[in-house]
């Protein structure tokens, strides 16, 4: 299996290294074209649409943002995978950029290990389908909350907490059997087991009891 190739389109210079630190061990996915601002961003995304597979788009730039390279790629009939990541969270910014097509909608700061698994889902999708609204909402306010609980993204009980809140209000029977039931599935679904997910979750709680109570 060939590599996915991400195209990036973010002024943050960090984290654009940051991701291509991350990616550069793995076997699935590398970051292959970067661009700093929309203009350089829409000029890359054009003369290099059939050397990527997925492009990741901030919103707000300098130097033209990504709405406007959004309306660009349309308006030049370029079809992309698109995974929009921002720190910009508002329904309506939502609902305009899945008028757009885009495929899914990432706040920052984002878990890497989150990140790599939408890239996967996305590209491994037989159809690909523009944004759920429902499951962003839900996923944007559960970061929020833990995010403003000082609870640090890069922890593994951060995963777990915000996985398993998700988990909870998709099916809420789950909230009387959180070690037999809730704990388990967790432990399932990030290949490890169900001590180290309640001692994970522990551990954050820990900090952000610490933060809220210094």
């Amino acid at each position: 299996m060939e590599k996915i190739k991400l195209l990036m389109v973010d002024d943050n210079v960090q984290l654009i290294e940051a991701v291509k630190e991350y990616f550069s061990k793995s076997s699935k996915i590398e970051v292959v074209f970067e661009a700093y601002d929309g203009q350089t961003g829409i000029e890359l995304i054009e003369k290099e649409k059939d050397n990527f597979d997925v492009l990741i788009l901030d919103l707000i730039m300098p130097n033209k943002d990504g709405l406007y390279v959004l309306e660009e790629m349309k308006n030049r009939g370029i079809d992309k995978k698109v995974i929009v990541s921002t720190s910009y969270n508002t329904v309506e910014v939502i609902r305009k950029v899945s008028d757009y097509g885009v495929n899914y909608y990432m706040l920052k700061p984002f878990d890497f290990l989150d990140f790599e698994k939408r890239i996967l889902e996305l590209f491994n999708k037989k159809e690909s389908k523009n944004i759920d609204l429902h499951y962003n909402n839900i996923q944007m306010s559960i970061t929020k909350i833990l995010h403003e609980l000082g609870i640090p993204s890069h922890i593994k009980g951060y995963q777990y907490i915000r996985e398993g809140v998700g988990i909870i209000f998709e099916k809420p029977e789950t909230i009387g059997g959180i070690t037999k039931e809730l704990y388990p599935e967790l432990a399932q679904k990030f290949d490890t087991t169900v001590s180290r997910v309640e001692r994970a979750i522990r551990h954050a709680i820990e900090v952000s009891w610490n933060y809220v109570m210094p």
